[in-house]
């Protein structure tokens, strides 16, 4: 965006500004008047503003109620403005005594938005009606010249008049003039010393043309103007004297004005030429021809050096785009302090200067878009052209000190290129990763050298991730770079996210990794190929890579281009929570919220692993409680079912894993195994043909079955508080599916608790499992207290 002329820029502030203290008060009390109330001066609640749930901004109206009292009518309202000794400040600290912080900050977050607003209105206004005011302007400028024509020919008819006055007659001139012959009269020679001032006048002013002294002859001139505009000084001097004097002087002005503009649009014309050639035109009153003369000079003078600079062959580097960005912009400072220097500030010479250097700027941005954008713009290459739109912005900045602001102009073509080198690039990180991820064999090592933001030095201090992890990281933290050093191209938001949308493609393509994925088949048709994770460590591999990025990496890419604080490691303390900016909070629950579903992937394959049989029968079923009573020659030994076992086989190893793969990351650890244990269980409270079986079946639920059922539920609430991961959740649960057991066993006219023994019974039994299990004795160590509080939030 450029400046406009300081004189109009300044009137128009004014009247904005005035319109603005006018308008504001008068729309909120207007609002306001529609509703009759009570007179009285209190203080308006402003609970509703920022709690009524909605996101919409409040209006101009709702903003005065907020420091405004209701009155009666509007003429009333406004004595309080229009008083002369009104305080603002004041005015505005009694009414927003009785508010609390909350509101007190939320009316000011709206006037600052409403600040912003408005100068957002008033830069739309002003170049609504720039093109107007620059038309108006070169008008000005054209009238400007007809009224000096004009008064050339009035002091031409005013000769002429004079003569009249003195009784010569306007014939008499003319045959004189055509003739140019016959005898000296009386009248001649008393005229003669007029004559031969004007021929010494003539030749002098000859002489001083030739050898271009001009600033002698601009004397001259004004010196022969001032001796026929002033009758006083020549009271005998004939009508054909004043007549030639000044035909000859506006002859000599134009002659010199076109001898000016000859010399200053010669290819070797210095600066101090040009710049005296300017001053010589303007002083002769052509001063808008002398300005478009300045600045076509500089114009030749750029094309010229450009065409010089050109290199021969087809390469095009950052030197010479560096260079071709200097020449021109200096070439714009330098005509805008020609211009200056020269003519001042007025309107119409700096509007001219101003349209004339968005000219040259569009050309400009329009090259460098043309050779130096498109090509690396298409192909992703965001890094060249951050660089190169960088190199331009450094140089157009220099300019804004002189008044004249062209980045937005510069910006306006550049920014579709970056935007398509952006997106580009997106699409090649998306490709590289995932043909990393067709290979990866989803084991967790240190990043490779080589890379822009790895060295040996900090090898070390890196996180262990995959290597489609390390490719994804890597790439997102050079484009995120790129992304922070294009501040004034405003792409902070398009940039968060799209790249949320890229991990959560990644998301999807490490689901994909599962074993038995429900999304393979969709991935493979798509043409995309991923390596499947078959062991237990390149599973929880595929969720340490989600994990790291979303906690660690990612938040520092982001903070390049957000600003965002940066956070070295996993860990969390309780002041950092309250430090933390609200754009980081919210980026960090939106990339949870995307580890969450490769989590709950994960949780669920292994829980269907565990439900049903590679056949697809059912494993979990009300046949294996059924069992229990078909045979009872003699007393079953008394252990948890298989399927729990395997439960707790697979919540050991995950944990046992879960402490060299998720370093400094325990409580996603206790939360994993939170989910696949309630998986299981939450499987078995919702499965309806489970207990229809149960509750209404033909076959009903015995003593022995529900003794199996609650060592299976006691069991898994045994083991999990022991591994510290027994959420209130889970523990709700389970008892409600105990009960409902029990209910179903009350119904068939038999009492449940008669046939269950004690807790400790269950207890004891589901303890020595889980030794027998962990591949400890019976009884070599003691039970842990299962009642004390394990978990101490609960997992929705």
């Amino acid at each position: 965006m450029h400046h406009l002329p300081g004189p109009v820029l300044r009137e128009k502030h004014k009247k904005d500004k005035m319109h603005m203290h006018i308008s504001a008060p008068s729309t909120g009390l207007r609002g306001k008047s529609r509703t009759k109330t009570k007179k009285h001066h209190s203080s308006t609640p402003v609970t509703s503003v920022g709690t009524s749930g909605s996101n919409m901004v409040p209006s101009l109206g709702d903003a005065t109620e907020l420091i405004g009292s209701d009155q009666p009518t509007l003429s009333e309202k406004l004595k309080v403005f229009k008083a002369s000794g009104f305080d603002p400040e004041g005015f505005l600290t009694t009414k927003c005594r009785n508010m609390n912080q909350k509101e007190v900050k939320n009316l000011c977050l709206y006037l600052v938005d409403l600040k912003k607003a408005s100068a957002e209105e008033m830069r739309k206004s002003v170049y609504a009606n720039y093109p107007s005011f620059i038309r108006t302007s070169r008008e000005i400028c054209d009238l400007e010249g007809q009224l000096l024509d004009l008064k050339n020919l009035l002091s031409s008819r005013a000769v002429l008049v004079n003569g009249l006055a003195d009784g010569i007659r306007i014939d008499s001139f003319t045959s004189h003039h055509e003739e140019k012959k016959g005898d000296v009269t009386l009248d001649d020679m008393e005229s003669s010393n007029q004559e031969k001032w004007l021929v010494e006048f003539m030749e002098t002013l000859e002489v001083l043309l030739a050898e271009r002294r001009i600033n002698e002859a601009l004397d001259a001139l004004d010196e022969g103007e001032q001796i026929a505009q002033q009758d006083n000084r020549y009271q005998s001097a004939t009508s054909t004297a004043m007549l030639q004097l000044q035909n000859n002087i506006i002859q000599h002005r134009q002659k010199l004005a076109d001898s000016l503009v000859e010399s200053a649009s010669h290819p070797s014309a210095t600066g101090f030429e040009l710049r005296s050639a300017v001053k010589a035109l303007k002083r002769l009153g052509d001063g808008p021809r002398a300005h478009s003369l300045l600045l076509r000079s500089h114009y030749r003078k750029l094309q010229h050096y450009l065409r010089d600079l050109h290199p021969a062959g087809p390469s095009l580097g950052a030197a010479y785009i560096t260079a071709i960005s200097q020449l021109t912009f200096s070439t714009l400072a330098q005509a805008a302090s020609d211009s200056l220097a020269i003519f001042g500030d007025e309107p119409c010479y700096t509007s001219e200067l101003v349209t004339w250097a968005v000219n040259q700027t569009e050309s400009f941005a329009l090259l460098v878009k043309r050779h130096f954008l498109a090509s690396p713009a298409s192909s992703g290459s965001l890094r060249i052209v951050s660089e190169c739109v960088q190199v331009c912005l450094g140089h157009c900045s220099t300019l804004e000190t002189r008044g004249l602001v062209l980045s937005p102009v510069l910006l306006k073509i550049c920014k579709p290129c970056v935007e398509q080198a952006f997106t580009a690039s997106l699409k090649r990180i998306e490709q590289s990763t995932a043909a990393i991820a067709a290979s990866d064999d989803w084991s967790l090592n240190y990043p490779p050298l080589g890379s822009r933001s790895v060295s040996a030095s900090s090898l070390l201090s890196q996180p262990k991730l995959s290597s489609s992890a390390h490719r994804f990281n890597s790439m997102t933290q050079e484009i995120c770079e790129d992304v922070g050093s294009l501040e004034n191209l405003s792409l902070a938001n398009q940039a968060l996210e799209s790249l949320l949308q890229l991990f959560d493609t990644y998301i999807k393509m490490l689901i994909n990794a599962l074993p038995n994925s429900t999304e393979t088949e969709n991935l493979e048709g798509s043409g995309r190929i991923v390596r499947i994770a078959e062991t237990q460590a390149q599973q929880l591999a595929l969720l340490a890579n989600a994990l790291v990025l979303a906690d660690e990496l990612l938040p520092r890419a982001v903070s390049k281009f957000l600003h965002l604080p940066q956070t070295d490691d996993g860990s969390r303390r309780g002041s950092d929570r309250h430090n933390r900016a609200p754009e980081q909070r919210e980026l960090k629950k939106r990339l949870q919220r995307l580890v969450d579903q490769l989590r709950d992937s994960f949780c669920r394959q292994h829980a269907l692993d565990l439900i049903f049989n590679e056949d697809g029968s059912v494993r979990l079923c009300a046949d294996m409680y059924f069992a229990m009573d078909g045979d009872t020659e003699e007393l079953p030994e008394w252990f948890p079912s298989a399927i729990y076992q395997e439960l707790f086989e697979k919540a050991t190893l995950v944990a046992s894993m879960a402490s060299d793969v998720f370093v400094g990351k325990d409580r996603f650890a206790t939360i994993l195994l939170m989910r696949l244990t309630e998986t299981v269980i939450l499987w078995l409270s919702d499965d309806q043909s489970f207990w229809e079986d149960i509750e209404q079946g033909p076959k009903t639920l015995g003593p022995l079955g529900l003794q199996q059922f609650y060592l299976d539920m006691q069991f898994v609430i045994l083991f999990a508080s022991q591994g510290r991961y027994l959420s209130r959740n889970l523990h709700q649960v389970i008892k409600n599916i105990i009960g409902r057991a029990i209910d179903a066993v009350a119904a068939t006219k038999i009492d449940p608790y008669s046939v269950l023994p004690e807790d400790e019974w269950f207890t004891d039994v589901a303890q020595i499992a889980i030794d027998m299990l962990s591949g400890k004795e019976a009884g070599e160590y003691e039970t842990e207290d299962i009642h004390s509080p394990i978990a101490p939030q609960s997992v929705e």
